[in-house]
Formats: C-alpha cells, sequence, structure tokens
C-alpha cells in the first residue's frame, strides 16, 4: 500500500509539498469549497493554494448562511471582507480610491473554490455572497492550465487568481513585498504530472484508471515552461482591457 502524504493528501512518491512554501500575503484567503469538489478532488489547486497562503482557510459546504466560522470572520473588526469575482463595478489593487476603503484592515477575500455549475448553485444558496463588495483584477491573464480545455482565454483557475491578485495587491503596496513564485512552482508541477500519466496511459505503460480514458488516445505536449518551478515565471498575459471584466475568478472542476 502507497503511504500518502496528509498534507497534500497525495501518495508520498509525487507529493507536491516540496514546491510549497509559506506564502505571507497580507490577505486573509477564504476558499468556499463546494462539497463535491471536496470528495473529487483531493489536489485541486484551491487546495494547494490554500497550503501556500498563510492565515487562509477552506470551509466545505454548500449552504454557508449559518456557518458560524463564517460569521465569526464577518463580524471581526479586523478584516474587510469581499469576493473574488468578475464584475465591471468591482474593486482592484489598482483602483482609486480602494486604498481607502480598506482603512487599514486586512483584506478577507471569499475564493468560490467550485465548477461553474456548482458556483452558481453557492451563490444561489448564498445570498450573502454575491452581496459582499466583489474584488478583481486591473490587468487579463491567459490561464497556464493546459492539461484541460478552458472554456476561453481569459479562464484561470483558482490558484493562479490568487497568484495574480496578490501580485497586483504587492504592485500597489497593498501587500508585503514577498516572493510568491512558489504558488506557480506548485501549479507547474500539478499540471506536468498530469500530462505525464495521461502520455504514460496512452503509450500503455500504465493502465487506464478512469471510464473515458480510452478517449484520449493523442498524446499532449509537455511545454517547457512547466519544468521552470524555481520561478513564477509563466507566459506573457494577454493586455486587452475588454477581456479583463470577464476573468473567470471561479475555479471549474475540469480545472483542477
Amino acid at each position: 500500500m502507497r503511504e500518502i502524504c496528509y498534507k497534500c493528501f497525495r501518495a508520498k512518491d509525487n507529493c507536491f509539498c516540496k514546491y510549497i512554501r509559506p506564502i505571507n500575503s497580507g490577505i486573509k484567503f477564504v476558499f468556499l469549497m463546494h462539497t463535491k469538489e471536496a470528495k473529487r478532488q483531493r489536489t485541486g489547486t484551491g487546495r494547494l493554494a490554500s497550503l501556500s497562503l498563510v492565515d487562509s482557510e477552506i470551509i466545505v459546504g454548500i449552504d454557508f448562511s449559518q456557518n458560524e466560522r463564517i460569521k465569526e470572520l464577518l463580524a471581526d473588526e479586523r478584516y474587510y471582507p469581499m469576493v473574488l469575482y468578475p464584475d465591471e463595478n468591482a474593486w482592484s489593487a489598482k483602483k482609486e480610491g480602494f486604498k481607502e476603503t480598506l482603512k487599514g484592515k486586512t483584506p478577507l477575500v471569499f475564493v468560490l473554490d467550485a465548477t461553474w455549475f456548482c458556483a452558481k448553485k453557492l451563490i444561489q444558496k448564498n445570498e450573502w455572497i454575491i452581496k459582499l463588495p466583489k474584488l478583481s483584477f486591473s490587468g487579463s491573464y491567459t490561464s497556464i492550465f493546459t492539461f484541460k480545455k478552458e472554456p476561453s482565454a481569459e479562464c484561470v483557475s483558482t490558484i493562479e487568481s490568487c497568484y495574480y491578485l496578490i501580485k497586483e495587491m504587492q504592485e500597489a503596496a497593498l501587500s508585503p513585498e514577498e516572493d510568491i513564485s512558489s504558488l506557480m512552482s506548485v501549479f507547474k508541477a500539478m499540471i506536468r504530472f498530469q500530462l505525464e500519466m495521461e502520455n504514460a496511459r496512452i503509450e500503455g505503460r500504465i493502465p487506464n484508471t478512469h471510464a473515458k480514458d480510452f478517449r484520449y488516445t493523442k498524446k499532449k505536449e509537455v511545454p517547457s515552461y512547466l519544468f521552470d518551478t524555481d520561478s513564477g515565471n509563466v507566459p506573457s498575459a494577454s493586455k486587452s482591457p475588454a477581456s479583463a471584466e470577464k476573468s473567470a475568478l471561479i475555479e471549474k472542476s475540469d480545472q483542477l
């Protein structure tokens, strides 16, 4: 029987923890994880992000309206609560007046970690979420998640959302100047592992493990930048302002 790492919940022989570094972002991240994601995804990008971000939390459920921990956080005067969500009126680190709105409080950022379908269900069940001030990016970014097909080029995973949010907060002097490249390092390691395992299945070196594996018969290229896990460097991001509002800040299951 294979030994399990009880930190990242992967087998120790392919554990991602060696890429994880503690990051003090100055932001309190709370990942609201749908129960289906918690059950199906032992190492989704939301979980990997939480392992990296100091003082972050994962709360699993569907209806959080009576969750005592969330009530406690919302009532804590140290925090300014927001939800990471694309909206034309959303705050961003570079938006005029944002720093003054925080009034020196620590940003408390709720992140919906679910499929698009399940994220809509979370919003339906938790009206308080959408009533919170919204937080988004001022820039537009392209995901490096090549393992799965994205609905659009602007869709980014949960861990990328956290990375780009912190990066913009740092540029606006609203987050400590700290190396956050390990967020992308562990993400790259996860993508590389998934691509290599799929190619191994296609080549017959390991058995199929899922009912739909037979559909995938063409090997996928493993991009060279996925081996650069010593830095957070990623391919150049799109700079189209028009696509910024469409940045997908809610995790999808085909991105996990």
